[in-house]
């Protein structure tokens, strides 16, 4: 028996010497849902990629949060970020003298040790020093004199409309205001790329910038002086998990050369090209990573077709997906409503609970748990299904009328067998509408996966929104809706066939 024992262990061992290591996973590239992010991802995945490194490519991911929490979990091994954003917002390291404009090679030392504890590290500083300000229109401005932040204390009246991350930001709106005293009573948030385009169109009257947009020359803007020293530096730096970086040395060795190699003008230079000369950040990343540093190595951009083809496939998988998870789960749940007054009250509470969570921190909490890409996205979708199938099965169980359950039972059906044949019978076409409901709900929300990598008509939008380019951001508006209409007349047609004229939730 041991000497059994002995030669199967062996053949075990041999099968698995003889049996090729598991390939390294890929080094997966990120970046936030701006210009300059994108533009520094590419550039970042076009040097490892020509180092040797498989990429995998998941760019414009949303704000900060999202990404800082994608990489400590795992689901990101890179992406761009700023030393600024690290210390105020992230880890909430102050530097001793309270102070928020200097920033030593000693601090820079000293976050590197923070992010070491954590697995982290960073590659740079790259060159240039992307801060926050504010701005207002350049004729405005002279016309009311003002030329620094605490000249806005003595005109309230004005429109001060900012960005969603930056009205929420520790190093963002609520210090701003607290330090120059500024009235914050009206300020509304809205997209960084939509406030600057409200900015030059007078929409509002100040927002906030990064002081690399390109816009701040194209559309004549006054940049206000921090005349209280109140925001950081915000050295571009690229941040890193160091286990990608033991996976894939050469790579790393090659991402190193990019330290010191981008200043102000040349980031501005970047971002213009794409925003104002409407050149693909790819191909931008890839002119710059050539002329600087003679690597050549390009991504063709994907066709028209081919990509509303592989967005379609991603979108409907997504929709697909989480409503047939959440029939599944929701018919019984409604059922199990209609049983007790109490419970019903308690699980129809409990799903209208999650439908109030907003879309995208509802992604954000469960990238710790799911990573980014489809998985995060089909869960969000699958729980916003939820509310209307409960609720219209719960509905159209209650509304039957108690004398057919008695007639039923007086023959002798069992309780199953009510159900199956009469209750639910009885019951589809109002529980069909539930789910029509949410399946048209989830093409629509469905757009928002694009923020975590799930793909779909949402890349497009965020793309176009991001380069305030109308004819990408009806590449996904109008498949999405267009996929949005085919879906709800499959399901009045579905209804014609299977649901009596007479048991219609819409008779017509």
């Amino acid at each position: 028996m041991r000497r059994a024992s002995a030669w199967a262990l062996l053949v075990v061992v041999a099968l698995g010497a003889g049996r090729p290591a598991a390939a390294a996973p890929p080094l997966r590239v990120g970046s936030k849902a701006f210009a300059e992010s994108v533009i520094l991802g590419e550039a970042a995945g076009l040097l490892a990629a020509a180092a040797g490194a498989p990429i995998e490519d998941r760019r414009a991911l949303g704000g900060t949060r999202l990404c800082w929490d994608a990489l400590v979990s795992g689901a990101l091994d890179l992406y761009p970020e700023y030393t600024g954003t690290l210390r105020e917002e992230i880890l909430r390291v102050h530097q001793a003298t309270g102070g928020a404009s200097g920033e030593a090679s000693g601090d820079l030392a000293g976050l590197r040790a923070t992010l070491a504890a954590r697995g982290l590290g960073f590659i740079g500083p790259l060159g240039f020093d992307n801060r926050y300000a504010l701005a207002m229109r350049e004729e405005m401005a002279a016309r009311l004199g003002i030329r620094a932040i605490s000249d806005l204390a003595r005109h309230p009246e004005l429109r001060i409309d900012l960005s969603n991350e930056f009205l929420h930001r520790r190093d963002g709106w609520p210090g701003l205001a607290a330090r120059y005293a500024l009235p914050d009573g009206k300020v509304q948030g809205l997209d960084h790329e939509l406030a600057i385009r409200g900015l030059a169109t007078g929409a509002l009257d100040v927002t906030d910038i990064y002081s690399t947009d390109a816009e701040i020359t194209r559309d004549g803007l006054r940049v206000l002086a921090d005349d209280r020293g109140f925001f950081p530096r915000y050295q571009a730096i690229l941040l890193y998990r160091r286990d990608a970086e033991a996976r894939w040395p050469a790579a790393f060795a090659a991402l190193g050369r990019m330290s010191g190699q981008i200043d102000d003008a040349t980031m501005m230079r970047l971002n213009a090209r794409v925003k104002l000369d409407k050149v693909p950040e790819r191909t931008v990343a890839a002119d710059f990573v050539a002329e600087r540093f003679g690597v050549r190595a390009t991504r063709a951009e994907e066709a028209w077709w081919p990509a509303l083809w592989r967005r379609a496939r991603e979108h409907l998988a997504l929709v697909a997906v989480s409503l047939l998870a959440a029939i599944l789960c929701a018919l019984p749940l409604g059922v199990l409503a209609t049983r007790s007054p109490r419970l019903g009250e308690i699980l129809l509470a409990a799903v209208g609970v999650v439908q109030t969570i907003p879309s995208l921190a509802l992604l954000v909490f469960m990238i710790p748990l799911l990573g980014i890409g489809a998985r995060p996205a089909t869960a969000a979708l699958f729980l916003y299904s939820l509310l209307p199938i409960v609720r219209n099965t719960y509905a159209g169980l209650t509304a039957i009328p108690a004398p057919l359950r008695e007639s039923a039972q007086a023959l002798g059906l069992s309780p199953r067998a009510i159900l199956w044949r009469i209750e639910l019978p009885l019951a589809f076409g109002t529980i069909l509408a539930g789910i029509q409901s949410a399946a048209v709900i989830n093409i629509g929300t469905a757009t928002l996966g694009a923020l975590v990598g799930a793909g779909g008509f949402g890349q497009p939008i965020f793309a176009g929104i991001r380069l305030d380019d109308v004819s990408l951001i009806l590449e996904g508006a109008i498949p999405a809706s267009v996929l949005a209409l085919l879906v709800q007349g499959l399901f009045d047609l579905l209804e014609r066939i299977l649901v009596p004229k007479g048991l219609r939730s819409e008779p017509r």
